[in-house]
């Protein structure tokens, strides 16, 4: 791999990162208050995606 693929390749990944981290941060700008009756919701928390029912 040639020193400018590598570049091209990590700025590639840097953007991906910066979308991650922006996307994340409009998410957690626009949640509602805990105070309105919300539970508070941990972003890093795994969650389980049940399977679905066989028929």
């Amino acid at each position: 791999m040639t020193r400018y693929e590598r570049m091209k390749m990590q700025r590639r990944m840097q953007r991906r990162i910066r979308m991650v981290v922006e996307e994340r941060r409009m998410t957690l700008a626009h949640r509602p208050p805990v105070d309105q009756g919300f539970e508070g919701v941990d972003p890093e928390a795994t969650v389980e995606i049940p399977r679905p029912e066989k028929t």
